[in-house]
């Protein structure tokens, strides 16, 4: 199993479309190849239906493969769906993978359990699904209630917690390369590793 990251690198609203569009493609990439996709963190956009950044876990005997075809600079050509008079027409946002690190002694995880909250109609504050999970040594901690199961969210949270340990990792070591440029929040704009055309989002390579 492993991790990729999307995201529209601060880009504007047009780039967290891409975002969107892209996670919505790579869900039907995976599918094809099946590796089983799911959400572990997702960070909406400004605009209606978009995205500043996903982070989503690939199981599956060709989850490596799926993951190195979205990594790097990835570019949606597209007239701005949001400002008409604009002229730009190149929207870049960038894709990651992370290999998730060995995961924690349960001991240094305390979950806690909770009934989940926001919309979802019948199945929300049915049951004590939602799982709040604190990594004690770093305080770091992170509340999940996308799946139904307590153990589906149980899992999700103790991937979330090792994505971030491993950025924070990543950071210490590379502290003045970070500096210069972070790679979640920067994207080089040119040389895409792929490029999508048009409001359907149709992938040219």
């Amino acid at each position: 199993m492993l991790l990729l990251q999307l995201s529209s690198a601060q880009g504007p609203s047009e780039c967290e479309r891409a975002v969107a569009l892209a996670l919505r493609r790579l869900h039907g990439e995976a599918e094809n190849l099946d590796v089983r996709i799911t959400i572990v963190e997702k960070v909406a956009g400004y605009a209606p239906d978009t995205c500043k950044s996903v982070l989503v876990s690939l199981a599956g005997e060709h989850a490596q493969r799926l993951a190195r075809h979205w990594t790097g600079t990835l570019l949606w050509t597209c007239k701005s769906p949001y400002r008409a008079a604009h002229k730009r027409k190149n929207w870049y946002f960038a894709g990651q993978p992370f290999c998730a690190p060995e995961e924690a002694m349960e001991g240094e995880i305390r979950f806690e359990t909770m009934r989940a909250s926001g919309p979802g109609g019948q199945h929300v504050n049915k049951t004590d699904s939602a799982v709040r999970a604190t990594h004690l040594s770093t305080g770091i901690c992170v509340k999940v209630q996308s799946e139904r199961s307590q153990h589906d969210n149980k899992r999700l949270a103790r991937l979330l917690i090792q994505q971030r340990l491993a950025a924070q990792q990543e950071q210490s070591a590379q502290a003045m390369r970070l500096q210069r440029r972070d790679a979640h929040h920067r994207v080089e704009r040119g040389n895409p590793v792929r490029t999508f055309n048009g409001s359907a989002f149709i992938a040219q390579n």
